[in-house]
């Protein structure tokens, strides 16, 4: 589970650009300053976290999978193809920006940075699957509305006593975070609440645990919690309906290792 929330500590919207009579196009966003190494073979458990006030990444001992699983918003089994070590390998990548840039920007920049020193080639495929809608239940929303802010710390953070705490988090991000957490359950989280702002929240549910992990159903501290479903209707005023929809699969066509700097 500890993965899985490291991995749960940033966003992505892709780069809108466009051609424009007259207009030149904006220049391609890039990092500053860079190091990719390949991690210590005694690392401890890896993770990819934001920098303070939007001036970059540094991911430690993660493969390039699990940092496109973050960067990309995809989950990680929407993740195809590749050679064994890119799921398999881990690197450390420290990257800053020469100022302060919005959690998109920061995303774009990692993107081309996996481009670059990876030579990273993609295509996305979409095809009609079960998904789960994230809706607002009849009963009405139960969200804070927040300004966006300038800060761009983790969306969603642990808490005691199972609960998650919501900062200025906007939907996609929230859909992929629900994504990860229902691990027994392919079905992707597609937004269709309409709602546009960033909000705060506090949210309690039961995790979803593996079969591996069966010898801890019988904790009463987690028995007594609500499921995930229960939990967004009556404490958040959401609903996840299972339908079908477009389902977007990462194809890796290309990848190397990189040089080390």
């Amino acid at each position: 589970m500890r993965r899985s929330a490291y991995l749960l500590a940033a966003a992505l919207l892709a780069l809108c650009s466009f051609d424009a009579v007259g207009q030149d196009k904006p220049a391609r966003l890039t990092y500053e300053v860079i190091s990719v190494r390949q991690s210590a073979p005694d690392a401890e458990e890896g993770y990819v976290d934001p920098y303070p006030n939007g001036i970059g990444y540094h991911a430690k001992n993660i493969t390039i999978r699990d940092m496109m699983t973050v960067m990309y918003r995809t989950p990680r089994r929407q993740i195809v193809g590749g050679p064994d070590w890119f799921s398999t390998e881990k690197f450390d990548v420290e990257a800053r920006a020469d100022h302060a840039y919005s959690i998109d920007e920061l995303h774009t920049m990692f993107q081309n940075l996996l481009t670059d020193r990876f030579n990273l080639k993609l295509h996305v495929e979409r095809r009609r699957g079960p998904v789960y809608a994230l809706t607002i239940a009849k009963s009405g929303l139960k969200l804070t509305s927040v300004d966006a802010g300038d800060k761009r710390n983790i969306p969603i953070t642990n808490g005691p006593n199972h609960e998650f705490i919501g900062n200025r988090v906007p939907m996609n991000y929230f859909c992929f975070w629900l994504g990860q957490h229902l691990q027994n359950d392919e079905r992707p989280v597609i937004d269709r609440t309409g709602l546009s702002g960033t909000y705060d929240f506090r949210l309690s549910f039961r995790p979803e645990l593996r079969p591996e992990s069966s010898a801890e159903v019988g904790r009463s501290d987690l028995d007594d919690l609500p499921s995930v479903f229960d939990a967004l209707h009556d404490q958040l005023g959401l609903e996840l309906k299972p339908q079908r929809g477009l389902v977007e699969t990462v194809v890796i066509d290309h990848v190397d290792k990189p040089s080390e700097n």
